[in-house]
Parts: structure tokens; sequence; C-alpha cells
């Protein structure tokens, strides 16, 4: 392989990338055992690094800096060719090394608070091209069951499995939290993993340098990491599923070896439980049809495999639950009601308490400030929330949630507004911005959530395609 080329457009590191992949992808595919070496003149390859930096360019945390104050703007300003070169010259050489990562304490709903590592966007620049190496490799051995954090996949796969399963018999859940997945991972117990396809000491020793580069904490104290991977990194979220497909291996097993349907349904007759795991990154739930002892069951069969990684469940948030009794995941609350003047019952899946709350407080946010600027300005604001919430919740019994949202928004504009021209009469308020009694100014009109059509999301199973299988770049 020649890495001494020059930099590639765009469109032909993008293809050329998309090559890469593809094969390794096939070759992960046919060859389970074999084992990549010389992967590591990919990683420095100018195309994978001309495509990793558009990457971390195109991403929501391009403004934000590392420990040495660079963002992707100053970057830009002094040349992004010159930093890729010198990128490119430090890996080859070997001598590149990651910085630690800047900490940075995100509060959670239950009033705790969870550590997001921001590496440098040197640093993120080398990982993405990592990802890039290695993603095809690793997603040809992950799972169907696993969602999180995969090309082609999403939370709504992973909805529409558990809403097939509990329509057929699987009533009784088990829904797993485990207590601070990214900062508990066991450094030795991953890179065992990795070392299963990696034949490449090199690319081995650049993923422990990230994972063991340190965390600059908020107070500016230095610290080691000997576990975990921080959440923030780029390549965070494939380590993790790396380490997590410990538990889909378990339970895949398992299911295999309950043979087909009929020979599942006979298991039943005879009083064995059948059950099936969905994971969505470290969030996951086991639908079980037997008892609520099978459940248990498996719940400690989960602890049991987790702790080979380091990981443990929370004793707290870890429930096991009746589908009747309903649970929320991903959002979504899940449970089983009767039908609407027809007999029997059927598995719903609506907006939780929770997530409607957020979108609210969001709403809430907005609607208290910005008083000196232009409606226009807020409604802009409100349909970027608004359109991102209701498309992620509208494969789902939401029309009702919908309607309630289009009136609360409503009002908390209309209220905006009465603060904003504290002396306009509401007749005037009304001439202004509320023609047909909905708020608009000039062209932008408030986003309406009751709008969004519904509908039931199809489950794809294990038919959901690779982006190497289908032509496209990951």
């Amino acid at each position: 392989m020649n890495i001494d080329a020059p930099w590639p457009t765009p469109r032909a590191a993008r293809q050329r990338v998309l090559q890469i992949q593809t094969k390794l992808h096939q070759w992960a595919t046919d060859d389970p055992q074999r084992r990549f070496d010389d992967l590591y003149n990919l990683v420095a390859d100018p195309a994978f690094l001309a495509v990793a930096w558009r990457r971390v360019r195109g991403n929501r945390g391009a403004r934000s800096s590392g420990v040495d104050g660079d963002t992707v703007r100053s970057i830009v300003e002094r040349g992004e060719e010159t930093f890729l070169a010198e990128l490119r010259a430090d890996l080859k050489a070997r001598t590149f090394r990651p910085l630690p990562v800047r900490e940075r304490m995100i509060p959670k709903a239950d009033g705790k608070r969870r550590r997001l590592g921001i590496p440098t966007v040197r640093d993120r620049v080398a990982q993405a091209a990592l990802k890039l190496v290695l993603e095809p490799i690793f997603e040809a051995d992950f799972a169907p069951c696993s969602y999180g954090f995969r090309p082609k996949r999403r939370a709504q796969d992973a909805i529409a499995e558990i809403h097939f399963f509990t329509s057929h018999s699987y009533e009784w859940v088990v829904e797993g939290d485990i207590e601070a997945c990214f900062d508990a991972i066991d450094h030795s117990a991953l890179v065992g993993r990795l070392r299963a396809r990696l034949g490449d000491r090199r690319v081995l020793n650049l993923v422990k340098a990230f994972l063991r580069s340190g965390i600059l904490s908020e107070a500016g104290v230095a610290h080691e990491t000997i576990s975990g991977t921080p959440q923030g990194g780029i390549l965070s979220p494939l380590l993790a599923n790396v380490a997590l497909s410990v538990l889909d291996e378990q339970f895949v097993a398992a299911w295999q070896a309950m043979g087909s349907s009929h020979d599942r349904e006979q298991r039943r007759r005879h009083g064995l439980p059948t059950y099936r795991l969905v994971r969505y990154a470290d969030d996951f739930v086991v639908v079980v049809a037997g008892t609520r002892g099978d459940a248990e069951q498996l719940r400690e069969e989960a602890r049991a495999v987790l702790r080979a990684m380091g990981l443990r469940l929370s004793e707290a948030k870890t429930r096991i639950s009746h589908i009747d009794e309903g649970f929320d995941f991903l959002g979504f609350r899940i449970v089983r009601q009767p039908r609407p003047n027809r007999t029997g019952r059927r598995v719903c899946t609506y907006p939780s308490k929770a997530a409607l709350a957020a979108v609210k407080a969001k709403v809430r946010t907005l609607t208290r400030q910005a008083m000196d600027r232009p409606l226009a300005a807020l409604l802009h604001r409100l349909r970027l929330v608004l359109r991102g919430w209701t498309s992620y919740f509208r494969h789902g019994l939401s029309k009702a949630t919908f309607s309630y949202l289009r009136a609360f928004v409503w009002r908390r504009v209309v209220c905006w507004l009465r603060r904003k021209h504290a002396r306009a009469t509401w007749k005037q308020l009304r001439r202004h911005y509320l023609p047909r009694w909905w708020p608009t100014e000039g062209e932008t009109m408030l986003f309406d959530p009751a709008a969004v059509a519904v509908s039931r999301y199809r489950y794809r199973g294990d038919r959901i395609p690779s982006p190497w299988e289908v032509g496209r770049i990951a």
C-alpha cells in the first residue's frame, strides 16, 4: 500500500475508504476466525484521515476544544492540510501520543452527574480514522439483537423487536441497567476481545493509548484512567459495543440452542422458558416467555456475564416487570392494554412521561429567554426541538401526546408574546402574530406537533443490511 500518495479529493477519499471497508467486512464475514494484520497503515492513510477529518469537522462538537485549546475553526484558519500532514507524520513515525480528555460533568435526570470526556481535535481525527478501520471488521461479529451506535440501526428497531416479542407470549421483562458502563469497562478484558480479531500490535497499542490517555478534571487535576472508555470520544461507542457483545453472545447462543419457532413452542409447553435479549448500547432488556422466577434467573445470568468485563448491574434500577404493568425503554412506554371497543389486548408504545417532561422543559427554557429577539427566531429554535422529538416518537401511539404538546407549545409562545409586548392589547397581538390563531411571523410559523403523521415502525429483525453490502460508506 502506497501511503505516500498525495491528499485525495473528498469524493476520491470516500470512494477509497468505502472500497477498503467493504473488503475488510467481507473478509471478516467469510472467516469468523481471521485475525487482521497490517491495519496500522490504513489508519495513517491519507484517504482515511481525510474522511475522518470531514466527520470531525461536521460533528456537533466541532466548536468544543480539548485540553490544548484547539477547535476545528482554529485548525482551519491555520491550514487543515498542514494539520493532517503533521498528524499523519506522527502516526507513521509512531510518535503519536493522545492527550488527556477534558472532563465535563453533565447533569442526569435523577440528579446525579455523568462524565463527558472531550478529546482534542487531533485525537478525535485519529480516533475517527481508527474507527473507520475497525468498525467493518467488528460489525461482522456483532449480533442482530444490538442496535445502539451501529450503522443503519436505530432505537426504533429495538422498540419494534420488543413490541414483536411481547405481542407473542413474552410477558416478563428484565430491565437491565449497567452502573457507569463507560467508566467501568475492564481494559484487560476489552483488549483481550480485540485481540481475537486484531493481529496488528501497533493498532492494539494505539487503542491502549486512547484508553489510558487520562482525564483532566474540571478542577484542573489530572487523573489516570485504569478502566473505562470516557464518553465523548468517537471510538468509545465502538469499544463499548465490543465489550458488551459478551452479553449478546451469551443470549444469542441460548436463543439458537432453542431451535426453531416450533421447538421453542414445545419448550414452553413443557414448562421451559424461552427468552430474547434486545440491547441498545448499555441499555438492555430481556423478554421472557415463562415465569417471574425464570426472569430472576436470567437477571443473575446477565450479572455473571457482565462481571467478566468489570461491569455490574445496578441493584436499584435493574427491574423485573410484567408487560401488563408496562416499562420505559429508550424514551418509550411499552405496556399491554385492552383494545378500545374490542375484545383482547394489544401492546402499545408511546412517549413516556419522562420523555414528555424533558421536551416540555426544553420548550419552557426557550420561552423564558430571548425576549429581545424577534418571534421568528424563537419559532425557528422551537422547530428544531419539536421536529426532532416528534420524528423520534412518530412510530407509535403518539397522536394524543402530539396534540397535548401542540396545545402546550401554543400557550408557551402566546405567554412569551404577552411578556415581550406587555403594552399591546390581546387584539393587537392576534392581528400581528396570530393569523388563524397560530403563531406566525413573516414566512415562519410555529411547528405543529399534531400535524405529524404517526405509523407503526416496520420490524426488520435480522434483515438489516450493513452499509458495506449496499455500497455506501459507513
